[in-house]
Protein backbone atom coordinates (compact mmCIF):
# COMPACT_ATOMS: atom_id res chain seq x y z
CA UNK A 1 0.00 0.00 0.00
CA UNK A 2 1.33 3.40 -1.00
CA UNK A 3 1.23 5.97 1.75
CA UNK A 4 -0.22 9.29 0.57
CA UNK A 5 1.07 12.58 1.90
CA UNK A 6 -0.69 15.93 1.70
CA UNK A 7 0.50 18.19 -1.10
CA UNK A 8 3.64 20.09 -0.22
CA UNK A 9 3.44 22.79 -2.91
CA UNK A 10 0.92 25.47 -3.65
CA UNK A 11 0.02 26.03 -7.30
CA UNK A 12 -0.37 29.51 -8.69
CA UNK A 13 -1.70 30.58 -12.09
CA UNK A 14 -1.07 33.98 -13.65
CA UNK A 15 -2.25 35.64 -16.86
CA UNK A 16 -0.36 37.50 -19.54
CA UNK A 17 -3.07 39.60 -21.20
CA UNK A 18 -2.03 41.63 -24.23
CA UNK A 19 -4.16 44.20 -26.03
CA UNK A 20 -4.30 44.59 -29.82
CA UNK A 21 -1.22 46.86 -29.74
CA UNK A 22 0.88 44.43 -27.69
CA UNK A 23 0.60 46.23 -24.35
CA UNK A 24 0.55 44.11 -21.18
CA UNK A 25 -2.15 44.43 -18.51
CA UNK A 26 -0.76 44.86 -14.99
CA UNK A 27 -2.65 45.27 -11.74
CA UNK A 28 -1.51 47.18 -8.65
CA UNK A 29 -2.07 45.16 -5.49
CA UNK A 30 -3.93 46.86 -2.67
CA UNK A 31 -1.98 44.99 0.01
CA UNK A 32 1.50 46.01 -1.16
CA UNK A 33 1.18 48.71 -3.84
CA UNK A 34 3.27 46.61 -6.23
CA UNK A 35 2.42 45.96 -9.88
CA UNK A 36 1.95 42.35 -10.88
CA UNK A 37 0.23 40.07 -13.35
CA UNK A 38 -3.37 39.15 -12.56
CA UNK A 39 -3.58 35.74 -10.96
CA UNK A 40 -3.02 33.85 -7.76
CA UNK A 41 -3.41 30.53 -6.02
CA UNK A 42 -5.38 27.67 -7.54
CA UNK A 43 -7.80 26.23 -4.99
CA UNK A 44 -7.86 22.50 -4.26
CA UNK A 45 -11.20 21.91 -5.99
CA UNK A 46 -10.24 23.80 -9.18
CA UNK A 47 -8.49 22.93 -12.39
CA UNK A 48 -5.65 25.27 -13.36
CA UNK A 49 -7.87 26.90 -16.01
CA UNK A 50 -10.70 27.40 -13.52
CA UNK A 51 -8.26 28.96 -11.04
CA UNK A 52 -6.78 31.46 -13.46
CA UNK A 53 -10.21 32.43 -14.84
CA UNK A 54 -11.49 33.01 -11.28
CA UNK A 55 -8.40 34.93 -10.18
CA UNK A 56 -8.45 37.23 -13.23
CA UNK A 57 -12.17 37.91 -12.74
CA UNK A 58 -11.70 38.60 -8.99
CA UNK A 59 -8.80 40.99 -9.56
CA UNK A 60 -9.82 42.77 -12.77
CA UNK A 61 -13.50 42.14 -13.56
CA UNK A 62 -12.48 40.57 -16.90
CA UNK A 63 -13.53 37.19 -18.26
CA UNK A 64 -10.74 35.41 -20.11
CA UNK A 65 -10.03 32.36 -22.21
CA UNK A 66 -6.86 30.52 -21.27
CA UNK A 67 -4.35 30.14 -24.11
CA UNK A 68 -0.84 28.80 -24.42
CA UNK A 69 1.33 27.98 -21.46
CA UNK A 70 4.14 30.55 -21.22
CA UNK A 71 6.10 28.93 -18.44
CA UNK A 72 6.39 26.82 -15.34
CA UNK A 73 8.19 28.64 -12.52
CA UNK A 74 9.42 26.71 -9.49
CA UNK A 75 9.84 28.51 -6.19
CA UNK A 76 11.03 25.67 -3.93
CA UNK A 77 11.99 28.00 -1.09
CA UNK A 78 8.29 28.96 -0.82
CA UNK A 79 6.91 25.53 -1.81
CA UNK A 80 5.21 27.07 -4.86
CA UNK A 81 4.87 26.16 -8.50
CA UNK A 82 3.56 28.96 -10.68
CA UNK A 83 2.08 28.50 -14.15
CA UNK A 84 1.80 31.50 -16.44
CA UNK A 85 -0.55 31.49 -19.43
CA UNK A 86 -1.35 33.80 -22.28
CA UNK A 87 -5.01 34.74 -21.80
CA UNK A 88 -7.48 36.52 -24.06
CA UNK A 89 -10.30 38.80 -22.94
CA UNK A 90 -13.73 37.47 -23.87
CA UNK A 91 -15.88 39.79 -21.76
CA UNK A 92 -16.29 41.81 -18.62
CA UNK A 93 -15.15 45.32 -17.80
CA UNK A 94 -11.91 46.32 -16.11
CA UNK A 95 -12.71 47.49 -12.62
CA UNK A 96 -10.89 48.03 -9.34
CA UNK A 97 -11.40 45.38 -6.70
CA UNK A 98 -10.46 44.59 -3.11
CA UNK A 99 -7.28 42.96 -4.45
CA UNK A 100 -6.25 45.54 -7.06
CA UNK A 101 -6.81 49.29 -6.83
CA UNK A 102 -5.55 50.15 -10.32
CA UNK A 103 -5.06 48.44 -13.69
CA UNK A 104 -3.02 49.77 -16.58
CA UNK A 105 -1.78 48.71 -20.00
CA UNK A 106 2.00 48.96 -20.36
CA UNK A 107 4.10 48.93 -23.48
CA UNK A 108 6.72 46.16 -23.12
CA UNK A 109 9.44 48.82 -23.33
CA UNK A 110 7.67 50.90 -20.68
CA UNK A 111 7.04 48.40 -17.89
CA UNK A 112 7.24 49.97 -14.44
CA UNK A 113 10.85 50.33 -13.31
CA UNK A 114 9.84 50.45 -9.65
CA UNK A 115 7.34 48.46 -7.65
CA UNK A 116 7.04 45.70 -10.27
CA UNK A 117 7.90 42.22 -9.05
CA UNK A 118 11.05 40.98 -10.86
CA UNK A 119 9.62 37.46 -11.11
CA UNK A 120 6.59 38.84 -12.93
CA UNK A 121 8.86 40.90 -15.21
CA UNK A 122 10.70 37.68 -16.14
CA UNK A 123 7.36 36.05 -16.98
CA UNK A 124 6.34 38.99 -19.20
CA UNK A 125 9.73 38.83 -20.93
CA UNK A 126 9.24 35.09 -21.51
CA UNK A 127 5.78 35.70 -23.03
CA UNK A 128 7.14 38.35 -25.39
CA UNK A 129 9.75 35.92 -26.73
CA UNK A 130 6.87 34.07 -28.47
CA UNK A 131 8.59 30.74 -27.95
CA UNK A 132 6.35 27.82 -28.86
CA UNK A 133 7.52 25.58 -26.03
CA UNK A 134 6.94 26.66 -22.45
CA UNK A 135 9.84 27.95 -20.37
CA UNK A 136 10.75 25.97 -17.25
CA UNK A 137 12.55 28.19 -14.77
CA UNK A 138 13.62 28.30 -11.15
CA UNK A 139 12.73 31.53 -9.37
CA UNK A 140 14.58 30.90 -6.11
CA UNK A 141 15.64 34.44 -5.25
CA UNK A 142 13.50 36.54 -2.88
CA UNK A 143 11.11 38.80 -4.78
CA UNK A 144 12.68 42.01 -3.50
CA UNK A 145 15.85 42.01 -1.41
CA UNK A 146 14.28 39.80 1.23
CA UNK A 147 11.32 42.15 1.82
CA UNK A 148 8.04 40.41 2.41
CA UNK A 149 5.99 41.09 -0.73
CA UNK A 150 2.87 39.08 -1.46
CA UNK A 151 2.17 37.67 -4.86
CA UNK A 152 3.44 34.43 -6.25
Amino acid sequence: MVQRHPPTHRVGAFAIILDETGRVLLSRRTDSGWWNLPGGGVESHESVAEGIIREVREETGLDVDVGRLIGVYSKPQKHEIVLTFECHIKGGTITTTEEADHHAWFDPDGLPSEHFLPKHRERVDDALRNQLAAFVRDQRQPSIGGEKISGM
